[in-house]
């Protein structure tokens, strides 16, 4: 299989607790010919869509521990065209340009790209949450989103809740994220016009019921293919409401309880209808709190939890995939010019 990860800058990376780089050494440890690349080295070339990649050269000792793998790792470089790839890994940290999808879109046909473009374009904002089906409010909290400053303080003062959560509409690990209490709605204008911003341009955010246990953190738990395949409970610093690992949060072991698992039921085959195969979602006391498509997180500590290899069910996911669109190509050969025929005939008709 020949792959392609479409990530963050090589060098940015965490190897004890990245994610991407665990699936990348899988794949290389596999035998897969493997190339990294990002954003800002995508082109076009006689119509061609095209990066300039660094490919994992052929032959080296791979080393089965991620740090010295990351470390001693030799790599080519070349232009290489996007068509080449049998998939595409996208592992890029939101928020996302919408060009890079306008490059992806001409090999989506020849190429599995995983998560699916249009699955990405509709969920890499946290407004994908009002889309899963939930008129009863069982699995996701009351959210507003919105740049009209007047409703966001109207809903604010209305609310039968003590406080509530404002945050960017396209943040990420945590960015943003501040707790308003009611009694202090008095500042509710100030912080609106920081986070919105003036004029026609503003930006919108989020306004999101508080959900009770937030303060003892979040779970996250990694879906595949619209299964739940791993999971982690979050736990804040204690001079901060945010979980994130990357906010000063910490991780413990976790399994999930009956809601969480219900929750996984009802919004898996969404995810998966939307290509949204390999996806994180953050859960407070049961409820959706956010769903992470672009380069979710936390493979390497739900594995150490757990003695568990979850890069291995990615990879295994993947090869399926590809193998699955491989053996249709054939197929598609041979039954292409019985269909062109069938067409003839009946415009003959």
């Amino acid at each position: 299989m020949r792959i392609c990860f479409l990530m963050y800058p090589w060098e940015k990376v965490m190897p004890d607790g990245d994610s991407t780089i665990r699936m990348i050494h899988e794949a290389v440890s596999r035998g897969h010919s493997v190339a990294i690349t990002h954003a800002n080295n995508l082109t076009v070339r006689d119509s061609i869509a095209q990066a300039f990649c660094k490919v994992v050269v052929k032959g080296q000792k791979i080393s089965s521990n991620i740090a010295s793998f990351y470390q001693k790792v030799e790599f080519n470089q070349q232009k290489l065209p996007l068509a080449a790839f049998d998939a595409i890994f996208i592992r890029l940290n939101p928020p996302l340009d919408p060009i890079v999808l306008n490059f992806l879109d001409s090999v989506r046909e020849d190429t599995f790209i995983m998560n699916d473009l249009d699955g990405i374009r509709i969920a890499n904002n946290k407004m994908y949450t009002a889309s899963l089906h939930d008129p009863a409010n069982e699995f996701i909290p009351v959210t507003h989103v919105s740049k009209n400053k007047d409703y966001l303080a109207r809903v604010l003062a209305e609310s039968t809740n003590d406080k509530m959560i404002l945050k960017p509409l396209n943040g990420y690990g945590g960015k943003g994220v501040i707790v308003m209490e009611k009694s202090a709605v008095q500042s509710a204008r100030s912080l609106l016009d920081f986070y919105i911003g003036d004029g026609d341009k503003g930006n919108y955010v989020i306004l999101q019921e508080y959900v009770e246990g937030a303060e003892q953190g979040d779970i996250r738990i990694l879906m595949l293919n619209g299964k739940a395949i791993g999971a982690m409970r979050r736990v804040p610093p204690a001079d901060d409401m945010r979980s994130n690992v990357h906010a000063g949060g910490t991780v413990v072991k976790h399994q999930l309880s009956e809601q969480e698992k219900k929750l996984c039921a009802h919004i898996g085959p969404k995810l998966a209808r939307d290509g949204l195969f390999f996806a994180g979602i953050d859960v407070i006391n049961g409820k959706l709190i956010e769903v992470n498509v672009m380069s979710p997180g936390g493979i390497a500590r739900i594995n150490r939890l757990n003695k568990v290899r979850l890069q291995e069910k990615v990879i295994d996911f993947i090869e399926n995939i590809v193998e699955a669109k491989q053996s249709v190509s054939p197929r598609k050969q041979v039954f292409q010019p019985l269909l062109a025929a069938a067409e003839l005939q009946i415009a003959l008709e």
